[in-house]
Protein backbone atom coordinates (compact mmCIF):
# COMPACT_ATOMS: atom_id res chain seq x y z
CA UNK A 1 0.00 0.00 0.00
CA UNK A 2 1.22 3.51 -0.80
CA UNK A 3 2.36 5.92 1.89
CA UNK A 4 0.03 8.38 3.53
CA UNK A 5 1.10 12.00 3.04
CA UNK A 6 0.05 15.24 4.71
CA UNK A 7 1.27 18.42 3.04
CA UNK A 8 1.19 21.73 4.88
CA UNK A 9 1.35 25.38 4.22
CA UNK A 10 3.83 26.77 6.73
CA UNK A 11 3.07 30.41 7.49
CA UNK A 12 -0.30 30.88 9.12
CA UNK A 13 -0.78 27.13 9.52
CA UNK A 14 2.32 26.01 11.44
CA UNK A 15 4.15 29.29 12.10
CA UNK A 16 2.32 32.33 13.48
CA UNK A 17 2.67 34.44 10.34
CA UNK A 18 0.33 37.27 11.34
CA UNK A 19 2.08 37.78 14.67
CA UNK A 20 5.50 37.84 12.98
CA UNK A 21 4.45 40.32 10.31
CA UNK A 22 2.47 42.52 12.69
CA UNK A 23 5.38 42.85 15.08
CA UNK A 24 7.59 44.19 12.31
CA UNK A 25 4.84 46.47 10.99
CA UNK A 26 4.41 47.91 14.49
CA UNK A 27 8.15 48.50 14.72
CA UNK A 28 8.34 50.27 11.36
CA UNK A 29 5.00 52.12 11.24
CA UNK A 30 3.99 52.34 14.90
CA UNK A 31 1.56 50.32 16.99
CA UNK A 32 -1.40 52.52 16.08
CA UNK A 33 -1.01 51.72 12.36
CA UNK A 34 -0.04 48.06 12.64
CA UNK A 35 -3.47 46.47 12.21
CA UNK A 36 -4.38 48.55 9.16
CA UNK A 37 -0.98 47.90 7.62
CA UNK A 38 -1.38 44.16 8.26
CA UNK A 39 -4.66 44.16 6.32
CA UNK A 40 -2.99 46.07 3.50
CA UNK A 41 -0.05 43.64 3.53
CA UNK A 42 -2.43 40.69 3.00
CA UNK A 43 -3.87 42.44 -0.06
CA UNK A 44 -0.55 43.52 -1.55
CA UNK A 45 1.60 40.43 -1.16
CA UNK A 46 -0.29 38.19 -3.66
CA UNK A 47 0.00 40.96 -6.26
CA UNK A 48 3.77 41.13 -5.79
CA UNK A 49 4.03 37.33 -5.99
CA UNK A 50 1.89 37.00 -9.10
CA UNK A 51 4.47 36.46 -11.85
CA UNK A 52 6.67 34.14 -9.77
CA UNK A 53 9.95 35.85 -10.66
CA UNK A 54 10.86 37.27 -7.24
CA UNK A 55 12.28 35.31 -4.34
CA UNK A 56 10.10 35.43 -1.25
CA UNK A 57 12.65 37.65 0.47
CA UNK A 58 12.25 40.06 -2.46
CA UNK A 59 8.46 39.74 -2.28
CA UNK A 60 8.42 40.70 1.39
CA UNK A 61 10.80 43.62 0.82
CA UNK A 62 8.85 44.95 -2.16
CA UNK A 63 5.54 44.63 -0.30
CA UNK A 64 6.98 46.59 2.61
CA UNK A 65 8.23 49.23 0.17
CA UNK A 66 4.74 49.54 -1.34
CA UNK A 67 3.32 49.95 2.16
CA UNK A 68 5.58 52.96 2.56
CA UNK A 69 8.47 51.58 4.59
CA UNK A 70 11.62 53.70 4.43
CA UNK A 71 14.28 52.23 2.15
CA UNK A 72 16.46 51.20 5.06
CA UNK A 73 13.58 49.40 6.77
CA UNK A 74 11.97 47.52 3.87
CA UNK A 75 14.20 44.44 4.28
CA UNK A 76 13.57 44.08 7.99
CA UNK A 77 10.50 41.88 7.61
CA UNK A 78 12.42 39.15 5.79
CA UNK A 79 15.22 39.42 8.34
CA UNK A 80 12.71 38.88 11.15
CA UNK A 81 11.15 35.72 9.67
CA UNK A 82 13.63 33.16 11.10
CA UNK A 83 12.50 34.16 14.60
CA UNK A 84 8.77 33.68 14.00
CA UNK A 85 7.37 31.09 16.39
CA UNK A 86 5.11 28.07 15.79
CA UNK A 87 1.59 27.98 17.17
CA UNK A 88 1.67 26.22 20.56
CA UNK A 89 -0.02 22.95 19.57
CA UNK A 90 1.86 22.39 16.31
CA UNK A 91 4.89 20.38 17.40
CA UNK A 92 2.82 17.85 19.35
CA UNK A 93 0.29 17.51 16.52
CA UNK A 94 2.97 16.90 13.88
CA UNK A 95 4.80 14.45 16.13
CA UNK A 96 1.63 12.44 16.65
CA UNK A 97 0.92 12.33 12.91
CA UNK A 98 4.42 11.02 12.29
CA UNK A 99 3.97 8.45 15.05
CA UNK A 100 0.95 7.13 13.16
CA UNK A 101 3.02 6.68 10.01
CA UNK A 102 2.02 9.81 8.11
CA UNK A 103 4.74 11.38 5.96
CA UNK A 104 4.95 15.16 6.26
CA UNK A 105 5.80 17.78 3.65
CA UNK A 106 5.79 21.57 3.47
CA UNK A 107 4.58 23.41 0.37
CA UNK A 108 5.45 27.05 1.00
CA UNK A 109 5.55 30.41 -0.72
CA UNK A 110 9.05 30.92 0.63
CA UNK A 111 12.80 30.51 0.04
CA UNK A 112 15.02 27.57 1.05
CA UNK A 113 16.95 29.46 3.74
CA UNK A 114 13.82 30.96 5.29
CA UNK A 115 11.92 27.68 5.40
CA UNK A 116 14.98 25.94 6.85
CA UNK A 117 14.95 28.42 9.74
CA UNK A 118 11.23 27.83 10.28
CA UNK A 119 11.68 24.06 10.27
CA UNK A 120 14.24 24.49 13.03
CA UNK A 121 11.62 26.38 15.01
CA UNK A 122 9.12 23.55 14.42
CA UNK A 123 11.57 20.90 15.58
CA UNK A 124 9.87 18.05 13.68
CA UNK A 125 11.37 16.24 10.65
CA UNK A 126 9.74 16.70 7.26
CA UNK A 127 10.05 14.20 4.42
CA UNK A 128 9.81 16.74 1.59
CA UNK A 129 9.82 20.52 1.15
CA UNK A 130 8.79 22.53 -1.91
CA UNK A 131 9.30 26.31 -1.87
CA UNK A 132 8.26 28.95 -4.36
CA UNK A 133 11.66 30.33 -5.25
CA UNK A 134 12.87 26.87 -6.30
CA UNK A 135 10.04 26.36 -8.80
CA UNK A 136 9.27 29.93 -9.94
CA UNK A 137 5.65 29.66 -8.87
CA UNK A 138 3.58 30.93 -5.96
CA UNK A 139 0.40 29.38 -4.64
CA UNK A 140 -2.51 29.44 -5.51
CA UNK A 141 -0.94 28.34 -8.81
CA UNK A 142 -0.67 24.53 -8.85
CA UNK A 143 3.11 24.35 -9.23
CA UNK A 144 3.81 23.28 -5.63
CA UNK A 145 1.45 20.31 -5.81
CA UNK A 146 2.75 19.25 -9.21
CA UNK A 147 6.35 19.40 -8.04
CA UNK A 148 5.48 17.50 -4.86
CA UNK A 149 3.82 14.75 -6.91
CA UNK A 150 6.80 14.61 -9.27
CA UNK A 151 9.29 14.25 -6.42
CA UNK A 152 7.37 11.79 -4.27
CA UNK A 153 5.06 9.85 -6.57
CA UNK A 154 2.42 10.25 -3.84
CA UNK A 155 -0.97 8.68 -4.51
CA UNK A 156 -3.53 11.54 -4.57
CA UNK A 157 -5.99 9.23 -2.80
CA UNK A 158 -3.50 8.97 0.10
CA UNK A 159 -2.61 12.67 0.22
CA UNK A 160 -4.25 15.29 2.47
CA UNK A 161 -3.44 19.01 2.26
CA UNK A 162 -3.57 21.06 5.48
CA UNK A 163 -3.68 24.87 5.48
CA UNK A 164 -5.14 28.02 6.98
CA UNK A 165 -5.46 30.00 3.74
CA UNK A 166 -8.51 29.33 1.62
CA UNK A 167 -7.19 31.44 -1.25
CA UNK A 168 -3.60 30.14 -1.39
CA UNK A 169 -4.17 26.51 -0.42
CA UNK A 170 -7.63 25.08 0.24
CA UNK A 171 -9.28 26.21 -2.98
CA UNK A 172 -6.47 25.08 -5.32
CA UNK A 173 -6.05 21.77 -3.47
CA UNK A 174 -9.77 21.07 -3.84
CA UNK A 175 -9.56 21.87 -7.55
CA UNK A 176 -6.82 19.23 -7.77
CA UNK A 177 -9.16 16.70 -6.15
CA UNK A 178 -7.30 16.47 -2.84
CA UNK A 179 -9.03 16.15 0.54
CA UNK A 180 -8.29 19.26 2.56
CA UNK A 181 -8.12 20.16 6.24
CA UNK A 182 -8.82 23.85 6.79
CA UNK A 183 -7.21 25.22 9.95
CA UNK A 184 -9.68 27.98 10.73
CA UNK A 185 -7.90 29.71 13.59
CA UNK A 186 -9.93 32.92 13.24
CA UNK A 187 -13.37 31.29 13.23
CA UNK A 188 -14.09 32.63 9.75
CA UNK A 189 -17.12 31.83 7.62
CA UNK A 190 -16.47 30.85 4.03
CA UNK A 191 -18.29 29.61 0.96
CA UNK A 192 -15.45 27.21 0.16
CA UNK A 193 -16.21 23.72 1.44
CA UNK A 194 -13.03 22.21 2.80
CA UNK A 195 -13.31 18.50 3.50
CA UNK A 196 -12.60 18.94 7.21
CA UNK A 197 -12.46 22.12 9.29
CA UNK A 198 -10.46 22.35 12.53
CA UNK A 199 -9.91 25.34 14.86
CA UNK A 200 -6.21 24.43 15.19
CA UNK A 201 -3.94 21.42 14.67
CA UNK A 202 -4.85 19.66 17.91
CA UNK A 203 -7.07 17.11 16.15
CA UNK A 204 -4.82 16.71 13.12
CA UNK A 205 -3.86 13.03 13.42
CA UNK A 206 -7.45 11.92 14.00
CA UNK A 207 -8.63 13.99 11.03
CA UNK A 208 -6.01 12.43 8.75
CA UNK A 209 -6.98 8.95 9.97
CA UNK A 210 -10.63 9.70 9.18
CA UNK A 211 -9.83 10.93 5.67
CA UNK A 212 -7.13 8.39 4.79
CA UNK A 213 -7.19 5.37 7.13
CA UNK A 214 -3.88 3.66 7.71
CA UNK A 215 -5.15 0.19 6.77
CA UNK A 216 -7.15 0.78 3.60
CA UNK A 217 -7.68 3.43 0.97
CA UNK A 218 -11.06 5.01 1.72
CA UNK A 219 -13.82 5.41 -0.87
CA UNK A 220 -14.47 8.92 -2.08
CA UNK A 221 -17.49 9.23 0.19
CA UNK A 222 -15.36 8.55 3.26
CA UNK A 223 -12.97 11.32 2.32
CA UNK A 224 -15.84 13.75 1.94
CA UNK A 225 -14.74 14.84 -1.54
CA UNK A 226 -15.53 18.46 -2.17
CA UNK A 227 -18.99 18.17 -0.59
CA UNK A 228 -20.27 18.92 2.89
CA UNK A 229 -17.42 19.72 5.27
CA UNK A 230 -16.90 17.92 8.55
CA UNK A 231 -16.23 19.90 11.73
CA UNK A 232 -14.00 18.16 14.26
Amino acid sequence: MSDRWATFDCYGTLIDWDAGIRAELARVFGEERADAQLRAYHELEPLVEADGRLTYREVMTETMRRLGAPAGEAGGLAESLPGWRPFPEVREALTEARRRGVKLAILSNSDPDLIAASKEQLGVPFDETVVASEIGSYKPAPGHWREFARRTGADPARHVHVAASLFHDVEPALRLGLPTIWINRLGESAGVRATVELPDLSGLADAIDALVPAETTPPAAAAGGAGRPTRL
